[in-house]
């Protein structure tokens, strides 16, 4: 009898511990590099029709205000897996290398009995701490037949070379993991990570002359003159008209391409190229410019275009496999990025279209379908949010906060109101100036501090309801005295709260003048 009542208990043990599992979701984060809400039509559907990132808006909830603290690649990464700005998990710039021996969100995770693992762009330096299993890009990673580090029979990391395009190959890698190597006995978070579309924009053989017959539209802004603004709008490097270079608009170079590979492309880029070339002579330049922003443009949505068809994968394979009611699906890119307005590509400034990243989520029972969210997140808040999906304690010192409220439908009285964001990498890529500053997401005060080796002391005040496009500061105007004190003093208060040291050396000149 007492053998009976010991596997009676046994038995309701496990039927308990089959129900706590249940109760915590699996987790799947998407995320692209330098994906903008411009170039995704569950924002915007004027460039491109992305159905599969759709289906996660249409399932789920989109946000409309998820702002970057630090819109450049790898501090967006770090900032995501600790849940701290740049100043305090020590990786401000792409130059850094990320202390994988701190707190981060996949150790706890993993401590609290799920399955973790990367798969894709890590872009830390560092080798993967958290993780049961990673295979990531080894640095940027090549758009064509990607080196990629994994973890080899001792545990150590190895390189590995691949053929194909790599955007694909992540997808394949990523369902080989969700099909052949998860424990299926555990929750599971798995970050499904891209390079596309980062710089240089090479399309995949199926997308090499998708949209040759159409013309994108052009931004409003492709002209601006940067006259409304300080001396840091003109001083950047960035520009459509001079600084994308041959290798950019595929005139020249192949990269990491295969003989079979090149033919390939040749045969789509050659004739385009070879029409281009021979009017060039004969052309304004406002005529080159406009053909230099179609290229640029049309390329970058063929890499976009690829993203999508990869996500749909994942999504019928959730699907497929019973998954889906289970599964918690979050897309989201490392910032925002220009596609052509002010006359840009890259990201870097607290403006609108790098300073917001798209952010989707599907949580089926949890999140509405087709609902929409116009509080201020941030990519700060998305450890935090992993965590509480998964009924993990959050640790105080994250300084974010959980989304999970709002995605139940409930904004918490005690939600921010204001935004603090900061720039590091200069002198760095693109010569755009230090700065942070304050949103409301109505108003944005802006303090440029550093550029190209000196200190700075420039301020940039924006009215966003009446100037979205950021055209004309109106820092110092009489009409705006009230709003300017009141941000001025949210700023300093926001630094204090961050705990946002003073930076005071402004780096080293990687020039001798100035343009």
């Amino acid at each position: 009898m007492t053998k009976f009542f010991s596997m009676l208990f046994v038995f309701f043990l496990g039927c308990s511990g089959l129900a706590a599992a249940a109760d915590r979701p699996n987790i799947v984060f998407i995320f692209t590099d330098d994906h903008c809400e411009q170039a995704l039509s569950a924002y915007d559907p004027s460039r491109i029709t992305t159905p599969n990132l759709d289906r996660i808006a249409k399932d789920g909830m989109r946000f409309d205000r998820c702002y970057v603290t630090n819109s450049i690649c790898g501090p967006s990464r770090a900032v995501i897996q600790t849940g701290k700005y740049s100043h305090l998990n020590g990786f401000k710039t792409n130059g850094d290398r990320f202390n994988g021996d701190q707190q981060t969100f996949p150790k706890l995770l993993q401590a609290a009995g799920y399955q973790t693992a990367v798969v894709g762009k890590w872009h830390l330096l560092s080798t993967p701490q958290g993780y049961d299993y990673y295979d990531v890009l080894k640095g940027q990673g090549p758009y064509y037949n990607p080196p990629m580090i994994t973890a080899g029979e001792d545990d150590q990391p190895v390189t590995r070379k691949h053929t194909g395009y790599t955007t694909d190959i992540i997808t394949d890698k990523m369902l080989d993991w969700l099909k052949n190597r998860r424990d299926a006995d555990k929750p599971f978070m798995v970050m499904f990570q891209h390079k596309a579309p980062h710089r240089n924009w090479m399309p995949g053989p199926k997308y090499l002359n998708w949209l040759d017959d159409v013309t994108i539209p052009e931004p409003d802004t492709l002209w601006d003159d940067y006259s409304g603004r300080t001396q840091s709008a003109s001083r950047q490097t960035m520009t459509i008209r001079t600084h994308l270079n041959n290798n950019d608009l595929k005139l020249t170079g192949h990269g990491t391409m295969n003989p079979e590979q090149i033919k390939v492309w040749d045969a789509a880029y050659g004739p385009k190229n070879e029409a281009f070339l021979a009017a060039r002579d004969s052309m304004t330049e406002e005529e080159i410019i406009k053909w230099k922003y179609q290229r640029y443009v049309k390329d970058y949505l063929r890499c976009v275009k690829s993203v999508d068809d990869g996500v749909g994968r994942v999504l019928d394979y959730l699907d497929e496999a019973d998954l889906a009611d289970d599964t918690v699906v979050i897309y989201s890119s490392d910032q925002g990025w220009y596609l052509g307005e002010h006359g840009w590509y890259d990201k870097r400034w607290m403006y609108e279209e790098s300073l917001k990243t798209p952010l989707l989520v599907r949580w089926p029972e949890k999140v509405k379908p087709g609902s929409t969210n116009d509080d201020i997140v941030s990519n700060l808040d998305f450890a935090e949010t992993f965590l509480d999906i998964a009924g993990v304690e959050i640790p105080d010192d994250m300084q974010g906060r959980s989304l999970v409220p709002l995605l139940e439908g409930d904004t918490p009285e005690d939600w921010r109101k204001t935004f603090y964001y900061h720039y590091y990498e200069n002198p760095g890529a693109h010569n755009v100036a230090r700065h942070y500053g304050v949103t409301t997401g109505k108003h944005k005060l802006i303090h440029f501090y550093a550029l190209e080796g000196e200190k700075l002391d420039d301020w940039e005040l924006f009215d966003l309801e009446n100037d979205p496009n950021e055209l004309k500061s109106v820092y110092g105007n009489p009409q705006y005295d009230q709003v300017q004190a009141t941000l001025t003093v949210e700023l300093a208060r926001l630094r204090e709260q961050f705990q946002v040291p003073p930076d005071e050396d402004p780096g080293r000149s990687r020039r001798r003048g100035r343009r």
